[in-house]
């Protein structure tokens, strides 16, 4: 049984689903990671899975390229024959599906992790346009299942026309390992770190974290760091070095960049804060935080929402306010009580809702859903 995984960057394969590719090839899967190299195929490889370059821009618009990429994919299916492909994200789910289709491949599972900036009111662009009406096409066929993590994208998917509800699996988020992440006590010494973990994407909410921060800074500033972790991206919306170096002082506020000991900061950490407006699946790195115990601040928006329960592991705040944060923000870096009460909440949560050993078995169950049909 072959299994084609299909992801639009090797590193973001590597922090997802690893796991589950591991999984299903212990299973007796033969698997291939079909992903861009940015550097990180060899460890991939290394991990003992077979990989393939795959030619894609991930926020690149050009028709030609986008269309090569389907191409390349259609020729890959056509020649390889997997029995399923998976495809995560959204670039992959929209050229990896239609070429499959073609391809005539036996079973095909999309994971949206998150619709981004393509359903959004405000982007007007060609593809958003016509991506709804290509995708009923390409999802209209037999044994295709799509994996949510939030009701809102399901229902989204369903009011479209892309597929029936009947289609639709729900799983959330890429799960954690509660061995790994495990509950872990903040520092009773040091400042008090407020943290943020995201792509450096102004929609993540990174400039309303810093707003905040600048409104806390004169009572604050001796007592607290506030620390943005994360990578320069080539999203349209991605923050420059200038920018991140115009709002960080490299003291109250630090630009760390992207870090591969996320675990180990969250570990050191009192708060996270996630002020994100964009168009969440279910953020992995709010995900590791339930699970190492941290009171979490983030907005009431898709994805954003389901790994908070209000007033009990943290705080759910409007999109795009910046008073709201910095009213929660103030309560909590001045109530130890009330943090260590949230981040046991918050443990308590990722392990009813986040276990990565159930996301696994979801995974390897939707697998062999689709080669018994």
């Amino acid at each position: 049984m072959k299994l084609f995984i299909i992801v639009n960057v090797d590193w973001f394969f590597l922090s997802h689903r690893l796991p589950v590719a591991l999984a299903a090839q212990k299973a007796g899967w033969d698997v291939t990671i079909v992903t861009a190299d940015t550097g990180k195929l060899k460890d991939i490889e290394a991990a003992g899975l077979k990989t393939i370059n795959l030619p894609m821009s991930r926020s690149g618009m050009n028709i030609k390229e986008e269309l090569g990429t389907m191409w390349f994919l259609y020729n890959l299916y056509k020649r390889e024959k997997p029995d399923v492909v998976h495809h995560v994200g959204m670039k992959t789910i929209l050229w990896g599906t239609l070429a499959a289709k073609f391809a005539k491949v036996n079973g095909v599972v999309n994971a949206v992790s998150g619709l981004g900036g393509f359903f959004a009111e405000d982007n007007k662009s060609m593809l958003a346009k016509v991506m709804p009406k290509v995708l009923k096409f390409s999802h209209n066929r037999k044994n295709l299942l799509v994996i949510f993590q939030n009701n809102e994208d399901r229902a989204m998917y369903v009011k479209k026309g892309i597929i029936d509800d009947s289609q639709a699996r729900f799983i959330k988020g890429s799960g954690v390992n509660l061995q790994e992440f495990c509950y872990t006590p903040e520092p009773n010494e040091g400042k008090v770190k407020v943290i943020l973990t995201a792509r450096m994407i102004v929609e993540k909410g990174i400039f309303i974290l810093t707003e905040a921060a600048e409104k806390l800074r004169s009572k604050y500033e001796d007592k607290v760091e506030v620390l943005l972790v994360g990578g320069i991206d080539d999203h349209p919306g991605a923050i420059t070095k200038e920018q991140l170096d115009a709002v960080c002082d490299g003291k109250y506020i630090q630009w760390l960049g992207y870090r591969t000991d996320v675990k180990e900061l969250l570990q050191q950490s009192h708060i996270v804060a996630f002020p994100s407006y964009y168009m969440e699946g279910l953020p992995k790195s709010l995900i590791e935080a339930t699970a190492i115990g941290r009171p979490i601040i983030t907005t009431k928006s898709i994805g954003c929402k389901d790994t908070v329960d209000d007033g009990v592991n943290g705080f759910l705040i409007a999109p795009k306010e910046v008073e709201p944060l910095v009213e929660k923000l103030r309560l909590l870096i001045n109530d130890a009580a009330l943090r260590q009460k949230m981040s046991k909440a918050a443990r308590e949560k990722a392990e009813k809702e986040f276990s990565l050993d159930v996301v696994i078995e979801r995974h390897l169950n939707i697998y062999n859903e689709l080669i018994k049909k």
